[in-house]
């Protein structure tokens, strides 16, 4: 069973209690997981190698982390910056751990259930001393004061924004099961087979997309160019998109819908991609202001893609 709520990453998860040393020497601390103390803290860094996701799809970005924005906020993807948007809610724990054999040092998302569902890898040796900075909390202190979480607009006749923050609090599977409410647009399951070939069309024609990866109350998304893409004969598909990269296992994909919602250009089609479990773990799009001609290439292409 595939199962993108498990652990995608290297290694075994971090655990609320910051131990997870796995027999090595090592030290781990927990520090504040609330906004905006989160955002100062990630935000600090100049070099991180950031990474979202599980076994169906995962994100994986070197750079520095933009502004990370809460479901209902503002949100923006730019060239160069790791774009991070989270659940406020969902978000439990994060951990800085420091491995005593390799002196690497990681910042690790966790939700309730001790799943790690953002890592941060810290690449210079600036930003592992600059991470001594970030305050320190004790077990338990995130819940003792919680901010009022953002408004965030019904999904039913929400924009594009709506779509992915409703994704953000159970991986989409309410909204799913309820997609006949959805009156902000147009939706339909098309062939999974298709998203490979979408990756190579826009590779070779040089449109550039956005893809948005997503674990529990997570999200990560890049924009920008495909400069080139490969596939397993199991059914993997990579694509080094912009500064990043991503890897979807289309084995484990269980439907793939194209849903239109209000942007910035107007109606905008985005490829969503469900587990096996009716999660949404990736989209395929055009976030924000792209450039007339690059919405309508985009449009053109989605609305000739095949039904399921």
């Amino acid at each position: 069973m595939t199962d993108q709520q498990g652990c995608g990453f290297e290694g075994c998860c971090g655990r609320r209690d910051g131990n997870n040393s796995g027999g090595r020497s090592g030290s781990s601390r927990l520090i504040d997981a609330r906004m905006p103390e989160l955002a100062r803290c990630l935000t600090l860094f100049q070099y991180v190698q950031a990474v979202t996701g599980g076994p169906v799809a995962r994100i994986d970005q070197a750079g520095s982390y933009a502004q990370p924005s809460l479901r209902g906020e503002a949100f923006a993807v730019r060239p160069g910056s790791i774009a991070l948007r989270i659940d406020g809610a969902g978000i439990d724990t994060a951990v800085v751990a420091r491995d005593g054999d390799t002196d690497s040092v990681t910042l690790r998302l966790l939700d309730a259930a001790g799943r790690t569902v953002h890592q941060g890898r810290l690449l210079s040796e600036g930003d592992r001393l600059l991470v001594g900075l970030a305050p320190t909390v004790h077990a338990g202190a995130r819940t003792a004061v919680e901010s009022a979480p953002p408004e965030v607009p019904a999904w039913e006749d929400g924009d594009q924004l709506a779509q992915l923050d409703v994704v953000l609090t159970d991986g989409g599977v309410a909204r799913r099961a309820a997609f006949h409410r959805y009156r902000g647009g147009e939706h339909r399951p098309i062939e999974i087979d298709v998203v490979a070939s979408v990756l190579d069309h826009v590779c070779s024609v040089g449109l550039p997309i956005g893809v948005a990866v997503f674990a529990p109350a997570t999200m990560q998304a890049c924009a920008g160019r495909v400069h080139v893409t490969d596939r397993t004969v199991g059914g993997r598909v990579f694509a080094a998109l912009a500064e990043c990269s991503v890897e979807i296992d289309l084995a484990g994909v269980r439907a793939c819908h194209l849903v239109r919602s209000a942007a910035a250009h107007g109606p905008t089609s985005a490829l969503e991609l469900d587990d096996e479990d009716g999660r949404c773990v990736a989209v395929i799009t055009q976030f924000g202001m792209v450039g007339a001609d690059v919405h309508a290439a985009w449009e053109d292409l989605t609305a000739s893609l095949p039904d399921a």
